[in-house]
């Protein structure tokens, strides 16, 4: 497995929110919301599902998940708890919710190549 390193991680990020904000603007929408808008997945001017803020909330709980389970793994070494199983568990949880991200990444950055790789 490749490591991937973080400041390109968020730039490819950056990029990615930067295009969908150029799509919005291009189909008359305007993306005011910006890569700061988290709300609950739902563009509130047309009430229709806006994937920016949804896939923001996703990176969030998973990053909630990594966090919760590096306090407990933290915890443990400090002697503050003794409970592996509790540890382990969100370990595992945080380990699934990283790969699954990935995936989904990985299945987002294929879709974009091959549209735009379609004949015009």
């Amino acid at each position: 497995m490749s490591t991937i390193d973080s400041s390109r991680l968020l730039q490819m990020r950056s990029s990615i929110l930067n295009q969908n904000q150029a799509l919005q603007r291009a189909a008359g929408r305007g993306g005011a919301s910006g890569a700061g808008g988290i709300g609950g997945g739902v563009d509130g001017a047309a009430g229709t599902p806006d994937f920016g803020a949804a896939i923001s909330n996703a990176l969030q709980q998973v990053n909630a998940q990594q966090n919760r389970a590096s306090d407990l793994s933290e915890a443990y070494e400090r002697g503050d708890t003794h409970d592996i199983v509790s540890v382990m568990i969100e370990r595992q949880k945080a380990s699934l919710g990283f790969e699954t991200t990935l995936q989904v990444r990985n299945k987002l950055l294929s879709a974009y190549r091959d549209i735009m790789n379609m004949p015009v």
